[in-house]
């Protein structure tokens, strides 16, 4: 099941800046997120795979192992065509490979030295990276980046039968109330700490150290 903790404790230790892969993971899986219409999500959620309900191979899908990202694109789950929020499992070794294949989704010349060589790049990729402003609870954007991938190919595929996909709706509802209610002190949310990376990895991904400690 989601781990789960007090926002306030998880902010304290976040970093505050850069690029950085937030995400609730063990040794062996890592939970990322989506928001689909319900025709889509009460289907994945049912079944365990994203292999009916109007899910489409054809295109790219979107995943985001930051829940608050996750959030604030969805408007916790308010959002016409956003309204069924899941949490999926997937196991490291694919996540890790979803990571490594990665390339920008615009031009990122201290990666590649020429435009062309970056759409080759993305033609040959079936992984697109994107970093945007991650967001705080109340929307407001902060200085820390959020990544979010866009699956597509034989990686979309390998995605639709992942480990687990829970139906995260109602909590995420019980959750948008609590902070109406009572403001952060009030907000529980999934337990996220930096992700590990490897250097190489890393360093495509142009990732931040994690603040020390």
């Amino acid at each position: 099941m989601l781990q789960l903790e007090p926002y306030p404790a998880q902010h304290a230790r976040w970093p505050a800046r850069g690029r950085h892969v937030l995400a609730q993971f063990d040794d062996e899986r890592v939970v990322v997120y989506q928001a689909y219409r319900p025709s889509i999500g009460r289907f994945a959620a049912e079944h365990g795979h994203f292999l009916g309900g109007g899910f489409s191979l054809e295109r790219m899908s979107w995943i985001k192992p930051n829940f608050l990202w996750m959030m604030y694109r969805c408007g916790w789950a308010s959002k016409e065509g956003q309204e069924v929020v899941l949490a999926i499992w997937l196991a490291r070794a694919a996540f890790d490979a979803i990571l490594a294949a990665a390339v920008p989704s615009t031009w990122d010349r201290d990666r590649f030295a020429t435009r062309e060589a970056w759409q080759v790049a993305v033609g040959a990729s079936e992984v697109r990276l994107q970093w945007d402003p991650d967001h705080a609870p109340s929307g407001q954007p902060v200085e820390r980046r959020a990544i979010q991938l866009g699956l597509r190919g034989r990686t979309l595929a390998a995605y639709a039968r992942p480990l687990r996909i829970e139906d995260l709706t109602g909590f995420v509802r019980d959750q948008r109330a609590a902070l109406a209610k009572g403001g952060l002190d009030a907000l529980v949310t999934p337990r996220e700490a930096v992700y590990p990376c490897s250097p190489e990895t890393a360093a495509l991904l142009r990732l931040d150290a994690p603040p020390a400690g």
